[in-house]
């Protein structure tokens, strides 16, 4: 079990030590508090300190909590701030504001508060003279091109012509102490004092990086917790600094960050997460490892003391594959062809994320110099493994069974071998008993899969925006067999082949109409109001124009041929046991 240290401290216990050395590491996120988290923190403390903004009514034994402070001690010895970079960051400079006012002030309260404060802020040399130059917090934080602003104010006390976050809340707080000298005049040296005194905070120091980052994820629920991503940039950071390549990498992590902010939109972690997730795979297939268990990822990458960060080519690759991502996500009809986007379209309704991964890992391996796939192989991947993971999700339901092909899969993409999935072929009336007999609610995901997949077995079906919102459309309508009951069997409702995609601007108007009436709605009208548009689903504005009611007899027929289609795209992708 990790060790911890824990024990409450006042502002002035906890700065004023002696050994007191706290660093805000480089894979921390910049400095964000502005002027309302200032406000907020003023006004909290001036209401604890003056209750009813009378100095007398302040109970000497009460106490204001700031919240908990989590580090651990690094290989220098300092303490790396974990948890409690904001508060201890803003509390250095409310300090440093009112050092700048009590160095002013002669009388014998004001002196000994200044002189507590020096304490807080520098160490002192052997002759007890305080150092402003040896601060008792420093910032390495990587994508933070204003720390050394942060620096210099509490050095000098100066931030004028500044324009950091740093020197906007310095003067904010300046100005507040202005405001309340000139105010409460008489009370001035109290309100240092009961910061200083009365309020606490819980420092928190744990035995490693991780037993910290553990402890600072159970007890914030409400902060953002630092991500894999923020450790690895630190790797990164050390070794690009190294090779005086410092301005460059900050750089380069920027545009990755804003790429991956755009692209990827993960349940859980980060965009940046999901970007270091998808490159896992290739470098993991790269090592030949099958394992159905995939480690955790900051567990992956740290490997040799995160020697995968030490190689120049890992950021350029992450940067490539991000913006590989970024274009499928845009739709860029320069990069891809119209059939390699339709298919990634299908894919994005995939019933879980593999397919992500598998494709990552098929671009990593097979782009040219330029970034570029040959887009026959590339279509021809993109079927199979559609085919594949849509065929598993009904014969093999949930996510841990795929693994165990799909990083076969990987390793064979890595070693420049087909995917053939050839351990894993579909037994063909097997997979029909199984399909037929299925419930495809529309709470489960590969119903949706099933019908994106079948939009596009019509040859004049466009490409769908992935920005556009498509519901599953009961083409005869829940309500009306519900007042009706015309279905001979209930469980029809929910086959295949009575539903379909369609969007939702759509879906909302035309949902529990009978089909005769709903026709318009697909193919669009016109009204006093303007034109609605048609759905951009090619086949039902074809049953719009080709039929005058939608029955179970064309349930029944539609859903024998999705069933019979995707037969036979099993068997084009060679996916079918031989007979």
């Amino acid at each position: 079990m990790s060790k911890l240290t824990v024990d409450q401290k006042n502002v002035k216990g906890l700065f004023q030590e002696s050994k007191t050395s706290f660093l805000i590491p480089d894979y921390q996120r910049p400095y964000a508090w502005g002027e309302v988290e200032c406000k907020t923190l003023w006004e909290d403390l001036f209401t604890f300190s003056f209750p009813n903004d009378n100095c007398d009514q302040f109970n000497e034994e009460d106490e204001y909590f700031l919240g908990p402070i989590v580090t651990f001690k690094n290989g220098d010895k300092k303490l790396e701030i974990i948890d409690g970079q904001q508060r201890l960051t803003t509390l250095m400079l409310l300090l440093r504001a009112f050092y700048n006012k009590l160095s002013h002030m002669k009388d014998q309260n004001s002196q000994a508060m200044k002189q507590d404060i020096e304490k807080c802020l520098w160490r002192a040399n052997n002759f007890g003279a305080y150092q402003k130059d040896d601060l008792k917090i420093a910032s390495e934080v990587a994508t933070d091109n204003d720390k050394e602003e942060f620096i210099a104010i509490l050095r000098d006390g100066n931030a004028d012509k500044m324009k950091s976050r740093y020197a906007q809340n310095f003067r904010y707080f300046e100005n507040q102490i202005f405001d309340f000298l000139n105010n409460y005049p008489s009370y001035f040296p109290y309100l240092p004092a009961r910061i200083l005194n009365n309020c606490v905070l819980l420092p928190i120091e744990a035995e490693s990086q991780d037993s910290a980052l553990r402890i600072f994820s159970t007890l914030n629920d409400r902060g953002k917790p630092l991500s894999d991503a923020d450790i690895f940039k630190a790797q990164f950071y050390k070794f690009y600094k190294g090779q005086g390549k410092k301005a460059e990498f900050i750089e380069l992590w920027k545009e990755l960050d804003t790429i991956a902010s755009d692209v990827f939109h993960p349940i859980s972690g980060t965009p940046l997460d999901e970007l270091f997730t998808r490159y896992m795979y290739y470098e993991r297939a790269k090592l030949g490892i099958k394992s159905s268990t995939t480690e955790a990822l900051k567990k992956f990458y740290e490997r040799d003391t995160y020697a995968i960060f030490k190689r120049e080519e890992t950021l350029q690759n992450l940067m490539t594959l991000a913006k590989f991502w970024q274009d499928v996500n845009l739709q860029d009809s320069e990069r891809f062809s119209q059939d390699s986007l339709k298919k990634l379209f299908v894919l994005n309704y995939a019933p879980n994320g593999m397919w992500t991964y598998l494709v990552s890992v098929y671009f990593m391996q097979n782009k040219d110099a330029e970034g570029n796939l040959d887009d026959k192989k590339f279509n021809e991947f993109l079927d199979r493994i559609t085919a594949f993971i849509w065929g598993y999700a009904l014969t093999n339901p949930g996510v841990n069974s795929l693994r165990t092909p799909v990083f076969a899969a990987m390793i064979n993409i890595v070693n420049n071998q087909d995917v053939t999935f050839s351990e894993n072929l579909f037994d063909k009336q097997r997979f029909r008993s199984i399909f037929a007999n299925y419930i495809f609610s529309n709470q489960r995901s590969v119903t949706k899969a099933y019908i994106a997949w079948w939009a596009y077995t019509f040859n004049d079906q466009d490409l769908l925006s992935l920005e556009s919102n498509f519901d599953i459309e009961h083409i005869y309508p829940k309500s009306r067999q519900q007042k009706e009951g015309t279905l001979k069997d209930d469980r029809t409702i929910e086959l295949l082949g009575n539903k379909s995609l369609l969007e939702k601007r759509i879906n909302i108007r035309a949902s529990d109409y009978r089909f005769a009436d709903k026709k318009k709605y697909y193919t669009g009208f016109s009204t006093s109001k303007g034109d609605k548009k048609p759905t951009d689903v090619a086949e039902l504005v074809q049953l719009a124009n080709t039929l005058t009611d939608f029955s179970e007899d064309n349930i029944i027929k539609r859903n024998e041929m999705i069933l019979n289609r995707f037969v036979e795209f099993l068997s084009s992708n060679n996916l079918l046991t031989r007979q």
